[in-house]
């Protein structure tokens, strides 16, 4: 788990499901140029968790970015795969918050199980 959500979760909170970038981000041309390094720090710092109450992803290392949403102000989480995304398990996620708010994050690991983990707070 990472040291972001273990130093945020709330009072009665525990993670259900939690996951990173695919290793596929290894292979964008980015990648290569800045020499393996800016994929490996997004692996490392990037957390995408579910709790039973809300959503959390974090992004960045020295300019952070969090989503941070709770569980019943979440319309849905969309899941967008393409032939090679089912076929290595990663894709691109897409969360719908109440008013129209969309954030989405590719190259995702286990995008369904995400979903599912969600869906799985509702009930």
């Amino acid at each position: 788990m990472g040291s972001y959500i273990n130093k945020n979760l709330l009072n009665g909170e525990t993670v259900i499901f939690e996951t990173k970038y695919h290793w596929i981000i290894f292979l964008k041309m980015s990648s290569f140029l800045t020499l393996f390094i800016r994929p490996i720090l997004k692996m490392k710092f990037d957390e995408f968790v579910i709790t039973n109450k809300r959503v959390v992803v974090k992004t960045g290392i020295i300019k952070r970015e969090t989503l941070e949403l709770l569980n019943n102000k979440i319309e849905a989480i969309n899941v967008n795969q393409g032939i090679m995304g089912r076929l290595f398990n990663y894709g691109t996620i897409i969360i719908c918050g109440t008013g129209g708010t969309k954030s989405a994050f590719p190259r995702i690991s286990n995008p369904i199980e995400f979903r599912k983990a969600f869906q799985n707070t509702l009930s």
